[in-house]
């Protein structure tokens, strides 16, 4: 044991970024980078790394292709950060060896799914503002979540009140279903769309209607008062 916690604190490398600490557990790099107020994933991380702890840090935005140059990864902390963006490529290049991925206690309100749908690791998404819709509730059922955390992936928002604060599988376990709540949306945004160009229609084609008639009514009483044809032979 103490030779395992001697091989842990033992650096590995000149290439380790500077706000971060590079040590080697039992041969795998790992790199450890939490609480040291950064504001973005380092662009400088070791291409062998395979565990990466960017916990406890103020990283805002997971943008496309992050980590896809770190292959050998295989599990990412980013937890207790204040992430409210994550791109739709965020986690290219790392999806097949990627174990586990910590998204808990951030600011995430929605997520596009493609972006954990083609994942295999463990998510941890408990303690975010999340916005229940549709792509979370396909990321709930498809993804594989840490059941330890799955409880605390909680509405902050939703379409309807009675679903706020409540567990969103709880919600779903009650027989709602989000996706189709996003149809019926969509329909009715469709249905009032096509209503209103109807409506314009028939109001145009009545304004067409009514400004012809005047103009023949115009024209008729200048025909009117016109001299006739007996009177001029007069």
């Amino acid at each position: 044991q103490a030779f395992f916690c001697l091989l842990l604190c033992i650096p590995w490398g000149s290439s380790c970024p500077p706000s971060c600490q590079c040590t080697e557990r039992a041969g795998a790099k790992a790199v450890v980078c939490s609480s040291r107020h950064l504001e973005e994933i380092p662009k400088d991380i070791p291409r062998d790394a395979v565990f990466l702890k960017l916990d406890a840090n103020s990283i805002t935005r997971i943008p496309s292709n992050a980590f896809r140059h770190l292959s050998h990864l295989e599990e990412i902390d980013l937890s207790r950060n204040a992430i409210e963006k994550i791109d739709r490529a965020a986690f290219k290049g790392v999806a097949a060896g990627l174990r586990s991925l910590d998204l808990s206690s951030n600011r995430i309100r929605s997520i596009p799914k493609e972006a954990l749908l083609a994942l295999n690791a463990k998510l941890r998404l408990a303690n975010n503002p999340w916005h229940c819709e549709c792509a979370l509730q396909e990321v709930l059922w498809e993804a594989r979540l840490d059941p330890d955390s799955v409880q605390d992936i909680t509405c902050h928002t939703a379409p309807r009140e009675e679903y706020v604060g409540k567990p969103l599988l709880q919600v779903l376990d009650a027989g709602v279903n989000l996706c189709s709540v996003r149809q019926r949306t969509m329909d009715v945004a469709m249905f009032i769309t096509m209503f209103g160009w109807f409506a314009m229609v028939i109001v145009y084609v009545i304004c067409y209607v009514r400004h012809n008639r005047e103009d023949a009514c115009r024209h008729g009483d200048y025909l009117k008062s016109l001299p006739s044809t007996q009177a001029h032979a007069e």
